[in-house]
């Protein structure tokens, strides 16, 4: 094994073990992306009925407030509990979309830093026929 794989795999188990003494730390770990779709919904449900069902509002008000939560949830529960790999679904779909974004915003910073304007690299043929007419150095690339 060489020291750079040797230094990579340090890395990699100091950072696994750092990743879970901090999980034991917080006392938890992440669920299932159904299970914690489930727990964002009970905790914006008992903030929604807690912050407008006690202080806000009164009476009449609060109790159709409850009452809109409580058929929030009859709801949502039989949809978690029969469809729990939509949920992994989503969740690797926003997981796809945040690696695409990444990758666009790490390709434009590149330019960016480089100083390149024109959206292309030098020889493209995408710059081929460009106009070279006034403000041509200003390219803002719309992809």
């Amino acid at each position: 094994m060489s020291d750079g794989d040797a230094w990579a795999k340090a890395c990699a188990e100091d950072l696994e073990a750092e990743k879970a003494r901090r999980r034991a730390e917080r006392g938890e770990e992440t669920g299932t992306p159904a299970e914690e779709f489930r727990k964002l919904f009970e905790a914006v449900a008992g903030k929604f009925s807690g912050t407008l069902g006690g202080s806000l509002l009164g009476g009449q008000a609060a109790e159709t407030v409850q009452q809109v939560v409580h058929q929030a949830k009859a709801l949502v529960e039989p949809v978690i509990e029969r469809n729990p790999e939509v949920f992994d679904h989503l969740a690797a779909a926003g997981n796809e979309l945040l690696a695409a974004y990444r990758s666009a915003v790490q390709g434009h910073e590149t330019r960016w830093t480089r100083g390149d304007t024109s959206g292309t690299e030098p020889g493209d043929p995408r710059d081929e026929g460009r106009d070279e007419g006034p403000g041509a150095g200003q390219h803002i690339d719309l992809d």
